[in-house]
C-alpha cells in the first residue's frame, strides 16, 4: 500500500516546523519543497503509430487533462523558484504526451476529487501517487506504471531491524499507513512477546521525520518506499534506506471506466520502460527500486 493512508495520503512539506509540540527540530534536511532538486528532462520523440490510437476528443483537444494534488515529494510538488509543477511522476507523464505528440495540462485538486471528476469528464486522467486497488477498480481502470510499498531508513551505520524494532523510537508522517496500521502491528507483536513497545513519533510531514532521524531524534523511519529513496538521495552519507521494501502496490493512472484512453497510455509508457527512457526517469528521481518492466491495466492484488 502506498503512504497516503493506504491509498495516496498527505504530503511532505518543508522541514523544520515543530511537530506536535513534541520537538523542535534544528539543522534541516534537505527532503524538502524549498530544496527542489535540478533534474534534467529526458528528452523523447512522437510515435505516430501510438498517437494516431488516441481519442479523437484528445488529438482535437492536444493534451492529456491531469487532476494532479500537491505536494508529495519526489512524485510530484512545486518547484519553489518557478512555480512550476515537478516530479517523477511530471516527467514520466510529460514523456508519455510527448511520446503521443500531445502535452499535459495539470489542474490542482483536492485528492478524494481527482477520480469523482474523471468520471465526470473533467479530467482525462489522474496522476497523484494512487495506489491502484480492487474497490478503486470498481469506479476507475488503472494503468500501472511504478510499483510502490513501505520501507525504512536509519542513519548510516547504526543497524535497526526494521521486523524487530521493539523499544526503539520510529518516526512516520501523521495519519499515513505507516502510522495506522504498519508500526501500531509491529508495537503489539512486541508488547505480546514480552517487550518494550514501539515509540512511535508521528509528524505533520515526512520532510520533518527525516531531519528527526538525521539529527539522531529517532532511531529509524518508515514511508512510502520512494519517499524513503528520495529522502536518502537528498541527505546523502547521513541516512540510508533500511531493509527491503515490503508490503507493495502498483502505482497507476486512473482513467474513466473502460476509456479508449487507456490502452495508448498503456501502451506509450510500455514503449518508454521498452527503449530505456522510463528508468531514465526513475534513476533522475532515485526511485529506480519501483521501476518496473511491464505496465497492465488494473493490475492490483486482491
Amino acid at each position: 500500500m502506498s503512504v497516503r493512508s493506504g491509498a495516496r495520503g498527505y504530503i511532505l512539506r518543508a522541514a523544520c516546523i515543530v511537530a506536535g509540540g513534541a520537538l523542535v527540530l534544528t539543522g534541516c534536511t534537505k527532503n524538502s519543497e524549498s530544496n527542489a532538486p535540478t533534474v534534467a528532462k529526458v528528452q523523447v520523440n512522437k510515435v505516430d503509430s501510438l498517437a494516431s490510437q488516441l481519442p479523437d476528443k484528445v488529438k482535437q483537444a492536444g493534451k492529456l487533462v491531469v487532476g494532479v494534488n500537491l505536494p508529495y515529494s519526489p512524485n510530484e510538488f512545486k518547484d519553489p523558484s518557478t512555480g512550476k509543477i515537478v516530479g517523477f511522476d511530471v516527467d514520466l507523464m510529460d514523456a508519455v504526451a510527448a511520446t503521443l505528440g500531445i502535452k499535459a495540462d495539470y489542474q490542482q485538486a483536492d485528492f478524494e476529487k481527482i477520480i469523482p471528476s474523471i468520471q465526470a469528464g473533467t479530467y482525462d486522467l489522474g496522476m497523484s501517487s494512487f495506489t491502484d486497488n480492487t474497490d478503486r477498480e470498481k469506479s476507475v481502470d488503472f494503468v500501472d506504471y511504478f510499483s510502490a510499498g513501505s520501507q525504512w531508513a536509519q542513519q548510516v551505520g547504526k543497524q535497526i531491524d526494521p521486523n524487530n524494532a521493539c523499544g526503539k523510537k520510529v518516526a512516520v508522517e501523521r495519519t499515513t499507513v505507516q502510522e495506522t496500521d504498519e508500526l501500531p502491528a509491529k508495537s503489539k507483536a512486541c508488547t505480546d512477546a514480552g517487550k518494550p513497545k514501539i515509540d512511535i513519533v508521528a509528524f505533520d510531514d515526512q520532510a520533518a521525520a527525516a531531519n528527526a532521524l538525521v539529527l539522531g531524534q529517532v532511531d529509524a523511519f518508515s514511508a512510502d518506499s520512494p519517499v524513503t529513496a528520495y529522502a536518502v538521495k537528498q541527505n546523502k552519507g547521513k541516512i540510508e534506506t533500511d531493509g527491503a521494501i515490503f508490503s507493495s502496490a502498483p502505482y497507476g493512472w486512473p482513467i474513466a471506466k473502460g476509456s479508449p484512453l487507456g490502452p495508448v497510455l498503456q501502451a506509450a509508457v510500455q514503449h518508454l520502460m521498452d527503449d530505456g527512457d522510463y528508468l531514465k526517469i526513475c534513476q533522475n528521481w532515485g526511485v529506480e527500486q519501483g521501476a518496473i518492466t511491464k505496465s497492465v491495466t488494473n493490475g492490483a492484488k486482491g
